[in-house]
């Protein structure tokens, strides 16, 4: 079992977090190429990648997609969403424009890796065509002048479906998307027990902390870093403090330890308050949210939770029927996350194409249904046969209706922020 203990933050690099780090870096890249197997497909420089593409012309674009194969680079560790990619996604690119799209799984950190080991060997054309990614990873990887774009002005489905003046388009963890990113779902934090174990659980942060006195040492939640901790612990804070003031976090630019701190330190009380009735008494956490998951297979723990309801889990066995999950009266925090092109993608046009796929109605009805992903779409502009659609969605007994969530979703912290947060968890909270 992988077990986290706070020391210093350098002890721990967030898996959010790329922190830009030097030396090595074309070496890491290629021994991630090599670990991972990144596509050596050829590219497609007198199609898709030409400089000549008028990519505004979106019939040039689809003919010069035509027989590109190409890659959609991202975390690979939901089975679910990955299922869903190869039974779903991937026949339709095939059957109705003759692309054939791989999926490589690759931890986001490795992502920015090889883009940053291309920048510095001036490679001009890469293995990764489209990304899944969203917060400080974006503004990192924009910033470094990693991606391709601006993009989305080309995007049929974009232009047609999506409310492009929503601040959840505008902007990914305070940070302007500016056209270099396209949304690909909303998820939110949620909760979940086994009923037949815990009938009635927590919504409020003071129940939560009777709760956890209650079953001492059967709760915790995954060290801040991993990106399920900073969330649990965001949506803590902002039930102690409001989420009003806990949003004052979401357009924080250049931030410092002490602004943020004055705004959370009733939170970061709190969560020292919580230490000696959680699983080993607060001093150390699970490393990652997988850990938690086998944790709570297990029954070493008696509460779960992620971004996005665990119906696949119990459809697909892993969780028991008796699975229900919960929010805070208070909210949970949620976010957009968003799909970006690297700078020196091979096959820009068929990234174009699968992107403006993935935002489609038929697309974003499928991911609901099988994801329980809110859609990034607005579906006012949606035709009344797609409208009615996505209202006759039945739900499964371990979902919670859209409208309960987006009536309880609090915005996340800029993507600056984020790891300030993390910080002051491991200087102020662990072991305390």
């Amino acid at each position: 079992m992988k077990l986290f203990k706070g020391t210093k933050a350098s002890a721990a690099v967030s898996r959010r977090g790329f922190l830009k780090k030097a030396g090595a870096v074309a070496v890491s890249a290629a021994l991630a190429c090599t670990m991972f197997g990144c596509s050596s497909s050829a590219s497609d420089t007198s199609n898709g990648a030409s400089a000549n593409l008028d990519y505004s012309d979106w019939d040039a674009v689809l003919e010069a997609a035509k027989g590109q194969t190409v890659t959609f680079y991202g975390w690979g560790g939901s089975e679910p969403r990955n299922t869903w990619i190869e039974e779903s996604l991937i026949p339709a690119m095939k059957e109705k424009y003759d692309i054939t799209l791989e999926l490589v799984g690759m931890d986001i950190n490795d992502i920015l890796t090889q883009l940053s080991g291309d920048k510095q060997a001036n490679t001009e054309e890469g293995t990764i065509d489209f990304i899944w990614i969203n917060g400080e990873n974006f503004y990192t990887a924009k910033e470094n002048g990693y991606l391709w774009g601006p993009f989305t002005d080309y995007l049929p489905n974009f232009n047609d479906y999506v409310d492009t003046t929503s601040p959840e388009v505008e902007y990914d963890f305070g940070s302007p998307t500016e056209g270099y990113e396209a949304p690909y779902g909303k998820t939110q934090m949620e909760m979940w027990v086994n009923s037949d174990v815990v009938p009635t659980p927590p919504t409020t942060v003071e129940e939560f902390k009777t709760f956890c006195e209650a079953n001492p040492g059967k709760v915790t939640y995954p060290q801040p870093g991993d990106f399920t901790g900073t969330a649990f612990i965001s949506c803590l804070i902002s039930g102690v403090i409001g989420a009003d003031e806990f949003e004052k976090l979401s357009m924080m630019d250049d931030p410092t330890t002490e602004e943020v701190k004055e705004i959370i330190e009733p939170g970061l009380e709190y969560l020292r308050s919580l230490n000696p009735s959680l699983w080993n008494a607060g001093q150390t956490f699970p490393a990652d949210s997988t850990t938690m998951g086998t944790m709570y297979a297990d029954g070493e723990i008696i509460m779960n939770m992620g971004y996005g309801d665990p119906q696949a889990l119990v459809n697909d066995g892993a969780l028991p029927e008796s699975t229900k999950p919960f929010i805070f009266d208070t909210g949970t925090v949620g976010n957009s996350n968003f799909m970006a092109i690297a700078y020196n993608a091979p096959h820009k046009a068929a990234a174009l194409v699968a992107i403006n796929e993935i935002m489609s109605p038929e697309m974003q009805l499928e991911q609901y249904e099988v994801l329980g992903n809110l859609t990034v779409l607005d579906t006012a502009k949606l035709p009344e046969a797609d409208q009615q659609a996505f209202e006759n969605v039945a739900l499964g007994s371990a979902q919670l209706p859209s409208e309960e969530l987006l009536n309880h979703r609090v915005t996340e912290a800029a993507g600056p922020v984020i790891p300030i947060i993390e910080q002051l968890w491991l200087d102020e909270v662990v072991g305390k």
